[in-house]
């Protein structure tokens, strides 16, 4: 499966989360992040069919609480250890949507070096 058509940089970004998928919870790690989506690391597992409904739990360095957020698989990946799964988000709050594009738009300038 692969949906993505991104728009924007995704940024590296190494935190646990907690995935809900197909109701079932599921410990991962993301491994990059955008205002439009993240890329997950979980265990090796069966390939979930293009755009299942994810819920996602997960905390941004530096930002005060948690994220919830309502996605969709667009694409995934499979190794010898791990199963990848790209997730579009769908839905979120407004408060989180403002700490997402806060903590990207925060990287984004320390990686030009526009700000230290």
């Amino acid at each position: 499966m692969n949906l993505d058509r991104r728009f924007d940089d995704r940024l590296p970004l190494e935190t646990l989360l907690c995935a809900y998928v197909l109701d079932r919870p599921q410990r991962g790690l993301a491994v990059d992040i955008s205002e439009r989506g993240l890329f997950i690391n979980t265990l090796l597992q069966d390939p979930n069919p293009p755009r299942t409904p994810v819920g996602l739990e997960f905390k941004l360095p530096g930002m005060p609480e948690s994220i919830w957020a309502a996605g969709e698989t667009c694409r995934d990946t499979m190794d010898d250890y791990f199963y990848g799964m790209g997730v579009r988000f769908t839905a979120m709050a407004s408060l989180h949507q403002r700490m997402l594009h806060a903590y990207c738009r925060r990287v984004r300038r320390q990686r030009s070096g526009l700000w230290a």
